[in-house]
């Protein structure tokens, strides 16, 4: 918790505080206060207290050591693809996904100076959907563990030739000048987030709604594993939204591969599905079953 830069470290011993008064209604998010995942937090969660945490893991490992009742961590974006090392991270948690919300992502440039700058630091997704915006001004883009945490830290280093690219909420709290609001490249910029419990909810409680499953697999390595998996989801009319491969370990021999489903087990076509994804699977595990933030197709 103390690797924040000196300008959050205030606030984040504040909200801890809060947090820990009671738990089980703290959320956990990555990053100092009033970055992103900050916001997605408040809004996903309004009757929750939000926890800071520098990292994923740390965020992940609060609710497993039960400082928070959940956490809500930044999957994916609809300009810049998926969050990096969250595919190895939630499997690894032994959470369970309970919820999904997506939100619009706006960023502004904020600095002590009035310009030109050097540089701009933020975490790599805010630089990555604003990287035409930093080409086009010679800005160099320079990572940081998260975008409020990079207004903290030019707030902290005090030179006026650097920036940081961050909500514009961080610029109020850190005491910097906007430069320039909404600087990242697509207007309908888009993050979804997945909400992490220790306990799944309960089918009841999902009766009649619908619904989302995530889970990841490991095909056989043998020819067309994939292709009948994927069959068998044709074949039960089973809609997948989601397939991502990503590599485990260092033999390079199989694949392991994140998806999300419409539709929950018990269903006697996603029973059948997941059934027929097992036999040609050396490990398939669910993630989390839990309901649509918005429709999809």
């Amino acid at each position: 918790m103390r690797s924040f830069p000196g300008p959050a470290l205030a606030l984040v011993d504040r909200m801890r505080a809060v947090a820990a008064a009671e738990p089980a209604h703290a959320i956990a998010f990555q990053g100092s206060p009033g970055a992103n995942s900050h916001r997605a937090a408040i809004e996903a969660r309004p009757d929750m207290r939000p926890l800071p945490c520098f990292s994923f893991e740390d965020a992940l490992d609060a609710v497993k050591d039960g400082r928070a009742g959940q956490a809500i961590i930044p999957i994916e974006n609809s300009q810049h693809g998926r969050v990096a090392d969250i595919h190895f991270l939630l499997p690894e948690s032994g959470l369970h996904i309970i919820g999904e919300y997506f939100m619009p992502i706006h960023h502004a440039l904020m600095a002590l100076g009035e310009g030109p700058f050097e540089a701009a630091y933020s975490h790599p997704q805010a630089l990555g959907q604003s990287r035409h915006y930093l080409r086009e001004r010679g800005i160099v883009p320079l990572s940081h563990a998260d975008t409020a945490g990079a207004a903290a830290y030019v707030a902290e280093r005090g030179d006026m030739n650097v920036a940081a690219i961050a909500p514009a909420l961080a610029a109020e709290l850190y005491g910097l000048k906007i430069i320039a609001h909404n600087v990242e490249d697509s207007a309908d910029n888009m993050t979804r987030f997945v909400i992490l419990a220790q306990d799944a909810p309960q089918p009841a409680a999902l009766a009649g709604q619908p619904v989302m499953t995530t889970f990841i697999f490991e095909v056989k390595n043998i020819p067309a594993a994939l292709y009948k998996v994927l069959g068998g989801f044709a074949t039960n009319g089973v809609n997948m939204t989601k397939l991502e491969s990503y590599q485990q370990g260092t033999s390079f021999s199989a694949t392991t591969f994140y998806a999300d489903i419409i539709g929950a087990p018990g269903d006697p076509a996603v029973d059948r599905a997941l059934e027929e994804c097992a036999f040609h699977s050396k490990e398939l595990r669910i993630l989390g079953t839990y309901e649509q933030a918005r429709a999809r197709g």
